[in-house]
């Protein structure tokens, strides 16, 4: 069941990526998804100590660059931004 959440979770992610593409920019989309999916999901991950908070050096730049290329690939793929 926790896999299939996590799945939902993925594919929520990529449609909010993809409607954000259309608005705004590559950095913009990838800092306003980031701050919602990542933030949000270390927030409750956080409350419940779930994570430990000694991972997030590395978890904070990782979860940036996956965003970052997330954003990257759904432009490429869907022609946004493409004339000019």
């Amino acid at each position: 069941m926790n896999g299939a959440v996590w799945g939902l979770w993925s594919l929520l992610f990529a449609a909010g990526i993809t409607i954000l593409s259309h608005r705004y920019t590559l950095l913009q989309t990838t800092g306003i998804a980031w701050l919602f999916a990542f933030v949000l999901m270390w927030v409750v991950t956080g409350n419940m100590a779930v994570l430990p908070f000694g991972i997030l050096p590395y978890a904070v730049p990782l979860s940036l660059l996956e965003t970052f290329v997330a954003a990257w690939i759904v432009r490429k793929v869907g022609g946004i931004g493409s004339n000019g």
